[in-house]
């Protein structure tokens, strides 16, 4: 008999764990997204002599970190957690 609480429990904590993993993960995207995007587009800067790739780099993982965030937003409110 005491065994069922403490399975419902530790089975509450895990999904705590698990919403707290997503929304860690929400509050990262845009800004690795924008890091992401400043050095693969400084690097395309270097490499090609150009300054306006690292712009264009920033505003394509600031747009992947939106997805991210609407995706992984959209899947817990089909849920209905």
């Amino acid at each position: 008999m005491d065994d069922t609480p403490k399975s419902k429990s530790s089975g509450g904590s895990l999904r705590d764990l698990v919403k707290a993993e997503s929304m860690i993960q929400l509050a990262l995207a845009i800004p690795l997204g924008c890091f992401v995007g400043l050095l693969l587009g400084s690097a395309l800067d270097r490499h090609f002599h150009q300054h306006w790739i690292g712009v264009l780099g920033i505003l394509l993982g600031a747009a992947g970190g939106f997805i991210q965030m609407f995706h992984t937003a959209s899947r817990y409110l089909k849920r209905g957690d």
